[in-house]
């Protein structure tokens, strides 16, 4: 059998919206934020929306407005066949690009020919960790494996820093680069392709329009983060791990946030069939587990495996797409592979462009394949590390 081919046809996003109340989308139900994207996705692409064969969409906080299956009552909500499906995954940070690749799978593997793969996060809505208030999500006998505990995400990165030696300027010149390569993006339109803008209510009983990303914050300086306290330091943390320096604060952190985001994808047969014409293709996946303790490290072997499967080099790659969740990730991952800087990131990362969780796979596909048509490159690169210890990659080729 031959294996189809797995072609993206568009991706869109909402803008992004701080994560707590009060936020420019925090009056959005998020299964109105997704389903909104879902009809615009297929109405500005021209597609029956019966041709899908299914919609799978990432979300990590599956409780209260998140929970009974968010991806199929998205598919409902944005007026969708009844026939059409839908499923919701969780692998943490990653889970819609997890989505993607699922996606690009069942069409490789000849099962399906059209299928949206997205995310939607509103932490304003349901606060980080409310997944996990009533009880222990890991059990006995991972507490049995990991006598010493595991820790939460901020710490982990608090870990890399102090392993990789950076100091607290370098953390906060990366997150400073970070809003002022998006806010330029953002001025020379590079993000009008991909943001579909969302109506809310505003207090005057009417409507009002968001079309830019709430969370990017142009006059960003070294000088001004340098006076964020540190967020994740306890006694206690100080007490086990007493050579930790404690860097890691608000400001070279990505910010609790609201979105959405969604990727159409199909085979090229099917593509062509309906005269829409492919943006890129998928060239290779991968996916892999790390130490759980430094669980935002997942980015490097992810990286490796996948280098290894396609046989490409990263010299041989025009973009990376690292995920910010804090400024320690994509630093290491810098270190580690000694790649161009420039490449890295080129119109901002999660600690401007915000980081809902559930979302930011797809929005890191989105952002990789601007970037890619932007400067005329044909591979890029997206990895991100994943909570408890993972991490996905993809390679897609610019057509």
């Amino acid at each position: 059998m031959s294996v189809e081919e797995a072609v993206i046809v568009d991706v869109v996003r909402t803008p992004s919206g701080r994560g707590k109340p009060g936020g420019a989308l925090s009056g959005v139900h998020p299964v109105d934020l997704l389903g909104d994207l879902l009809a615009e996705l297929v109405r500005r692409n021209d597609l029956d929306p019966g041709a899908i064969d299914d919609v799978i969409a990432g979300c990590v906080g599956q409780v209260g407005q998140q929970s009974y299956n968010t991806a199929r009552n998205a598919v409902l909500a944005a007026g969708f066949p009844e026939h059409v499906p839908g499923t919701t995954i969780d692998r943490q940070c990653g889970s819609s690009q997890q989505a993607a690749h699922f996606a690009a799978q069942a069409i490789m593997a000849g099962v399906q020919d059209v299928v949206i793969a997205c995310g939607v996060e509103s932490m304003s809505a349901v606060p980080l960790g409310t997944s996990t208030l009533r009880r222990d999500p890991r059990g006995d006998r991972v507490a049995a494996r990991y006598p010493d505990g595991l820790v939460g995400q901020g710490v982990s990165a608090e870990l890399i820093a102090q392993k990789y030696g950076f100091t607290r300027d370098e953390l906060d010149e990366f997150s400073s680069r970070s809003h002022r390569r998006a806010a330029q993006a953002a001025e020379s339109g590079r993000f009008d392709r991909e943001i579909v803008p969302v109506q809310v209510a505003d207090a005057d009983g009417g409507t009002r329009t968001i079309g830019s990303d709430e969370t990017v914050r142009p006059a960003t300086t070294v000088e001004g983060l340098a006076g964020l306290n540190p967020s994740f330091r306890t006694d206690a943390l100080a007490e086990r791990f007493p050579d930790v320096e404690w860097k890691i604060t608000p400001g070279n952190s990505s910010p609790l946030t609201d979105g959405a985001s969604a990727a159409l994808i199909m085979s090229a047969r099917r593509a062509e069939q309906l005269g829409l014409t492919p943006r890129a293709r998928f060239h290779a996946f991968a996916v892999t587990g790390s130490d759980p303790l430094y669980m935002l490290t997942g980015v490097m072997p992810a990286t490796e495996r996948i280098l290894k499967q396609t046989g490409l080099n990263l010299d041989e790659i025009d973009a990376y797409e690292v995920n910010e969740a804090f400024a320690p990730v994509p630093l290491a991952w810098l270190a580690e592979f000694e790649a161009d800087p420039d490449r890295l990131n080129a119109d901002g990362g999660a600690i401007a462009l915000g980081h809902p969780l559930g979302a930011t796979g797809t929005r890191l596909l989105g952002t990789l394949l601007a970037r890619l048509e932007h400067s005329g490159g044909r591979y890029g690169l997206q990895t991100m590390c994943e909570g408890g210890g993972m991490a996905n990659a993809t390679i897609i080729e610019r057509l």
